[in-house]
């Protein structure tokens, strides 16, 4: 019963003093040594887009400027084209990024615009004029003592370049 009790107190204390070692390498994320990686929209996939439902996925590139690893947690997100709101949601997606590497990592994309037909039929009716769109998020980075890293991205792109002749 003593043995028991000494081997489960020892393992306690290395549990403890690794749990203690491994956040020594949150001290970068609690000094002024971290740099924000850089998070740009690489591509848009239409998957399948229907009347009542149109999937897409967004290719994110992540590069992370820093001398050590970068866990990431997901990705919250919202896309608007125009002043129309067609999509949001999040991604839990868990993967690191190397130091002074990238990653690149695809969002799956649900969106129904029947709601938003009439908008969309009047922006579509010059399909030579550009359309804004504007994509806001936040990655979320970090273990315990993470945080968020906002982004926002804005652009045009003109419908007529993916209408099929």
């Amino acid at each position: 019963m003593l043995y028991q009790a000494k081997t489960i107190r020892i393992l306690s204390l290395l549990i403890f003093f690794g749990l203690l070692s491994g956040l020594g390498g949150c001290s970068t994320w609690m000094t002024g040594g971290f740099k924000d990686p850089d998070i740009r929209l690489v591509k848009v996939e239409v998957i399948r887009a229907k009347l009542l439902e149109q999937r897409f996925v967004l290719r994110f590139r992540i590069d992370n400027p820093n001398s050590v690893s970068l866990p990431v947690r997901g990705l919250d997100y919202r896309v608007h084209l125009n002043e129309v709101k067609l999509a949001e949601g999040e991604s839990d997606a868990w993967f690191t990024v190397p130091a002074h590497g990238h990653h690149v990592f695809d969002v799956p994309v649900r969106t129904n615009l029947w709601r938003h037909v009439r908008q969309i039929v009047k922006l579509l009716e010059h399909p030579d004029e550009p359309i804004r769109y504007r994509l806001d998020g936040a990655v979320k980075t970090g273990f315990m003592f993470g945080r968020s890293v906002h982004m926002s991205r804005n652009g045009e792109i003109i419908p007529g370049d993916f209408i099929p002749e």
